[in-house]
Formats: C-alpha cells, structure tokens, sequence
C-alpha cells in the first residue's frame, strides 16, 4: 500500500485558480462581461441620467434635448439587457461545468481507491458533497467577480462622487468599515453553521441509502416504526441546523443592507443641504443617487463576500475528506465533461499489455484491518493457466481478505504480485476485465432491469446475454419472470432471491470473458441440484483459471490445488488426498467441524 504524505488542506485560492486554468476563455468572458457592464453601461446610464435632466434645467454640457437623452437611454437599456442575458449564460455555463468538472474528478479518484478505503464516510454524506459542495464553489467563484465588478465600479464612483462634493463622499463609504467589522466577527460561525447543515443533509441521505438497502431485514425484524422514529429525529435534526444557517445568513446580509440604508439616509440629508445651497445641479443630484445604488450593492457584497468565501472553504474541506490526502490539484484536474452533444463512446479499461495468463503468483502478500491483528499474512500462492484452485479454512480464516487483497480492493500492505513473471504494480486497475472477473459473497445489483444488471455498460448482443444466462444456470428462472431479461430486480436486487442474485453477478462475470474467474462462495445460496449444474457449466470453459472460496467437497474434490487458510496464514497447500492425510486444519474442515463463513 501507498502511504500518502501528510498535506495542508486544500484552500479556496487553490481551487479557484485550478478552475480557471480549467477554463480560462469562460473566466475571462464572464469577468470582461461584468467589468464592462458595470464599469460602462452602468456609469453611461449615470452620465445619461445627469444630462438629461440638466437637459431640462438647460445646463447641460451637450445641447441635446430631453427627447433625444430619452432615446440614448432607451439603446442603453436595449444593450444592457443583451448583456445581461450573455453574461446569464455565461454564469451558467460555468457553474454547470466546475461543478461537473469536481464531481467527475472526486468520482474518478473514488473509483481508483482500493474498494474498502473508497469513501471515508456514507454514500449519503458523499452524494452531499457531490451535489451541494461542488455547486456551492462553481457559484462562488464566479459569484466573486460581483465584488470586482462592482469594486471598480465603485473606484470610478467614488472618484466622481468625490469632484461633487467629498463630505457627501466620505460619509457614503463610512458604512464599509463597520460591514467589514462584523463580516470578520462573523466568519467562525458561519463555517460552523454551514458544516453542522451540511452534515446533517448527508446523515439523512445516507440513512435513506441504508433503508432502501435493507428493506428485507427491517421487514423482518418488525422495525418499521423505531426506523421511522430514526428518520424523523434525523430529518428534524436536519431541519434545526438548516434554519439556523439560514437564519444566520438572512440576519447577517439584513445587517449589511440596514447598516447601508442608515448611510444612505445620513447622504441624503447632506445630499439635500447641497442641493439648496446652489452647490449641486439637478443632474448632479440625480448622478449621485444613481451611484448610490450601486455604491450599497458594493458594500453589500464586500460583507457578503467574506461569508461566502468561509461557506465555500467548508465545502472544499468536504470534498477534500473524498481525496482522502491526495494531490491538491486532482480536485480541479482538467477533464473532459461533455456537457452537449452525444456521449462518447465508452473507453476501452482493459490493462495495456495484459498478456494472456500463463503464470500468476503471489509472494508475501499481507494486510491487516486498522486497529486490528485480524488480516492475511505472508500469503504466497500460484495459480497455472486452466487450474481450478480452491481457498478454504474457518470463519474468519481469511478467505475473502485474501481475495480482496489479491484484486487491490484492499491495499495490499506489502508483496508482490506477478502475472507470468510481470510485477502487477497497480491490481486494482490490472485484475479487470478482460483479465479476471469477480463475484463477491455478497453480490452488488442495481434498480435496474436484469439485463442492465449483466451488461453494467457492456455492449453485447442478445446471444450473448443469453450465453451467458445459461452458463449461470439461469435461464429456468427467467422463464418466471414476466418482463425476462427486462425485470426491475429492485434495489439491491431485493426481488430476487439469494441464489438468483448469486447467478445474475455469475452471468455478469461470464460475460466479460475474463481469463481469471474469482469467486467467493457463489454457491452458498444455491440448492444441490442447481449448484451442480452451475459449476458443470462453468467448467466446460477450458480456457479460464478459476480461484474460489468454498467448503463444498465436490469443488474441494474437483481442485487442483487447495489453499487451507488458518488465522490469516497458509497451514498447508495441495491436493485434497495428501492434504488430508497429513494436515489435521484439512481434516477438522472436511469432517465439518470448522464451518465456513465470512472470512
């Protein structure tokens, strides 16, 4: 295994600037669109307003009259809504594609994770980062380019406010120290509130996960109402942190705006005073009204810019927990996203190089659970292309950590594996199809139909689908279903039964045609007759290398090697004949007094 450095976490400025290397052509085009709508339309619909009603008063530097002004304004506006619209896309388009960007990255590191170690907490708490988190950063940084916009807006503003009258001025920008003052006070407990909502929205999502994955046990244990009770204490938990970061927000960014109207009160009287002393014209008066506006909407979002920036640095310390101390920069990755347009087509995974399996071998294979002494140790094994091997030993023994290790979907602590003769440096990327196939204990099935159960984005013909339906002696039960190959198995695969589920992922595994074939106990669920006729197929393919868990004598009888499991290390290997007659771990599990299960 890999040990990953320790790193400082993942910062908002790190992020930023890895989105916009991402895109730089839709950054610079959302920034020129705001500076050049805030800094030009707006400032010109300034200018415009001031002349047109000095146009009335007849002191007007252009002698323009009312109605051509009216009509400047009116092309203005025409252009300032095209504008605004253009930059609305733009927004869009550059939420729509940051956030697709980090939820494809975060998703492509969890998949290349050994399977064990893939998400640090639940699915739910996950799919929150995925959906909130990502949106909640896309938004903000191009959210920020307000504060940029408006700021120079505001410098320009400022300046001509200023050659007006700066005591009027000085006391329109007074209110920007004090929104500066509390946007810091407040900065600890908006991240607090912030992280308590968002985890309370993944403690309900996951607890949804988990219900719908245990539907059958919930049924049977008659706890329908204590899991309702759960879920209603969970939603109201949920409920309590989101209004009160809600309500936080709405009094925080209430006290930006009153803080702004008490300053603008204060330039208005002051405005009013000038005004009757002869100081201001009408169209100076209605100018620095005009840039009032937009002089609170920059305040305003100076205070709120501080707020959001904590309310994105807790959602970029969520996503990174994903990253589990990977590099900084896998976050913000340039990747391809496909927002439009049809869907590429599906890239061959298959290991480059693979060459077909004559040799596979293991040597000093270990790893051990954290906090625990319960693991495999110094595990070696070789498995020769066609041979059928068997791993067996007590409940607890090993058996399914060894496999796991084994394929990478647990990180192998020390070892090596060889594929005739090749050091396998990454297995969790290497032992995929084409290459070897793999059925858990307990298989993983999908709400969907049968056949996308099989296939899993595999591109196959029916003939296909129905080889290797028969290959996992299926094809008598599928003659039951009403819809066939068409079925809803239902969550999790709840409406079918064990062994069903069991041949389903075999008929998954057949297909792929993999020259490894790792099974874990595929026929604990089956009934005699039909386990028999599973591994008769199963063995007519000659040119598959089988490595199994199982107990069952006829498989334990048919092996050409088996590997006795005793406390996470190998007591013995061989065939069942001398295995027996010298390795007392051998007889005790033949004569059933060691009964398999979970290892």
């Amino acid at each position: 295994m890999t040990q990953v450095s320790e790193r400082p976490p993942i910062s908002v400025v790190s992020v930023w600037w890895g989105l916009i290397r991402c895109f730089p052509g839709l950054y610079s085009l959302t920034t020129a669109l705001r500076i050049f709508v805030f800094v030009g339309i707006f400032q010109a619909n300034g200018l415009i307003i001031r002349f047109y009603f000095d146009s009335l008063s007849g002191s007007a530097p252009l002698a323009w009259g009312p109605n051509a002004w009216t009509a400047v304004m009116l092309a203005a506006a025409l252009l300032r809504n095209g504008l605004i619209f253009t930059d609305m896309y733009v927004f869009f388009r550059w939420t729509f594609s940051t956030a697709a960007t980090m939820r494809k990255n975060l998703l492509e590191h969890i998949l290349s994770m050994p399977g064990a170690r893939s998400l640090p907490s639940s699915t739910g708490e996950a799919i929150s980062r995925f959906r909130e988190d990502a949106e909640e950063v896309g938004n903000f940084t191009v959210w920020a380019l307000f504060l940029l916009a408006t700021g120079s807006f505001g410098v320009i503003a400022l300046v001509t406010m200023a050659r007006i009258h700066l005591r009027v001025t000085i006391f329109a920008f007074l209110p920007l120290l004090l929104v500066v003052v509390v946007a810091n006070l407040a900065r600890v407990r908006v991240q607090q509130y912030r992280e308590a909502n968002r985890s309370a929205a993944g403690n309900v999502a996951g607890f949804i996960g988990e219900m719908f994955e245990h539907v059958q046990a919930v049924q049977v244990a008659g706890a329908e109402e204590s899991m309702l009770a759960q879920f209603e204490d969970l939603n109201e938990n949920r409920r309590k942190n989101a209004l009160r970061d809600r309500l936080f927000n709405e009094v925080l960014n209430s006290t930006f705006h009153n803080v702004v109207n008490v300053g603008m009160g204060m330039i208005l009287l002051l405005a009013g005073s000038a005004l009757r002393d002869g100081s201001f014209t009408i169209g100076d008066f209605s100018l620095f009204a005009y840039y009032l506006t937009f002089v609170t909407n920059m305040i305003s979002t100076i205070g709120t810019f501080f707020a959001r920036w904590k309310q994105a640095g807790v959602s970029i310390e969520r996503m990174d927990r994903l990253l589990q101390g990977t590099e900084t920069s896998a976050l913000v990755r340039k990747t391809p996203i496909h927002l439009s347009g049809a869907f590429p087509a599906a890239e061959d995974d298959a290991p480059v190089g693979a060459e077909p399996l004559q040799t596979l071998s293991v040597s000093g294979l270990t790893y051990c659970f954290p906090g625990s002494e319960k693991g495999i140790v110094d595990i070696d094994l070789q498995l020769e292309k066609g041979s059928f091997t068997v791993v067996t030993g007590r409940i607890g023994a090993g058996k399914t950590t060894l496999l796991r290790a084994l394929l990478g979907l647990l990180p192998a602590e020390s070892g090596e594996i060889h594929w005739n003769g090749r050091v396998v440096r990454e297995p969790a990327s290497f032992f995929v199809p084409p290459v070897s196939a793999y059925i858990s204990q307990t298989p993983s099935l999908f709400s969907e139909s049968l056949r996308e159960n099989i296939l899993l984005g595999l591109d196959a013909d029916d003939a296909e689908v129905a080889q290797a339906v028969r290959a996992a002696a299926l094809e008598s039960d599928l003659e039951q279903f009403e819809n066939g190959l068409e079925t809803v198995v239902g969550p999790r695969g709840v409406r079918l039964s064990g062994g069903q589920r069991q041949r389903a992922a075999a008929a998954r595994m057949f297909i792929r045609q993999a020259a490894l074939l790792v099974c874990d106990d595929l026929s604990s669920a089956l009934d005699v007759e039909t386990e028999q006729l599973l591994w008769e197929r199963l063995f007519a393919r000659q040119d598959a290398t089988y490595l199994v868990v199982s107990h069952r004598r006829p498989l334990l009888r048919r092996a050409d090697q088996i590997v006795v499991l005793k406390s996470g290390r190998v007591a013995d290997a061989g065939r069942l004949e001398p295995l027996l007659e010298r390795c007392a771990e051998m007889r005790s599990l033949w004569e059933g007094r060691a009964l398999d299960g979970d290892g």
